[in-house]
């Protein structure tokens, strides 16, 4: 009987190492390619610490990868699209050429970013998913609005409400930086357990905003399981 493979790892001290927490392949619960298959790099570890995280588990743990062999698991799945994410993916410095790597390779790519970590050096390629952190997160002070700027037209911005106070400062937010003329899409997000969806709709269409109501498909068919 052959012995298994072993895993793609390297040493800690390799310049492109990668701790990573899962590469999994799902339907992609947001955004604007929400429900089209696509693999997940989901990189370990973050600075903030949002009240409503869904992915605590990634905030340590993981296991070290090459860029080389991230990139031939995710071949092993024949995507079209592939989304890194974390945790906060920026916070390893080799997201960067990750990212890269993964757009050579004809990828359709998306970085899901919490919006405390410049996004000045991302692959223009790349489309930027910018969480920015409303009130009730607890971790509004962390957002770095020099990243709003850097954004590019086919980029993205999300906002997690959990109440009226949130949507009120998103509101604030979409205006005082133009953003439905900026990037392709807003999406507003009703904090899972904390905001009924079809109340947030209501505000939307009450004050006729220039955004995308956003819900978590992934939490609708697999219940936050990992992997999904």
């Amino acid at each position: 009987m052959p012995a298994p493979e072993p895993r793609q790892t390297i040493q800690p001290h390799a310049a492109d190492a990668l701790r990573i927490t899962e590469i999994f392949y799902s339907l992609q619960g947001e955004a604007r390619t929400a429900g089209l298959p696509t693999v997940f790099v989901r990189l370990t570890g973050c600075p903030l610490r949002c009240v409503y995280c869904d992915t605590e588990y990634a905030f340590s743990g993981g296991e070290l990868f090459s860029i080389a062999a991230v990139t031939r698991q995710v071949a092993g799945f024949s995507p079209r699209y592939v989304t890194v994410t974390g945790g906060e993916p920026l916070a390893q410095k080799s997201c960067l050429p990750l990212l890269q790597s993964l757009c050579d390779a004809g990828y359709e790519v998306s970085l899901e970013t919490g919006g405390a970590m410049s996004v000045a050096e991302v692959d223009p390629r790349v489309v930027k998913v910018l969480d920015l952190k409303t009130p009730a997160s607890g971790e509004m002070q962390r957002n770095d609005y020099a990243n709003i700027p850097l954004l590019n037209p086919h980029d993205q911005v999300k906002f997690v409400i959990c109440d009226r106070g949130d949507y009120e400062w998103a509101r604030f937010k979409l205006d005082e930086y133009a953003l439905a003329d900026r990037v392709a899409d807003v999406l507003f997000s009703p904090s899972h357990g904390q905001l009924a969806p079809r109340e947030l709709a209501e505000w939307i269409l009450a004050d006729n905003l220039p955004v995308r109501l956003q819900l978590q498909l992934h939490k609708l068919l697999w219940n936050d399981e990992p992997g999904h």
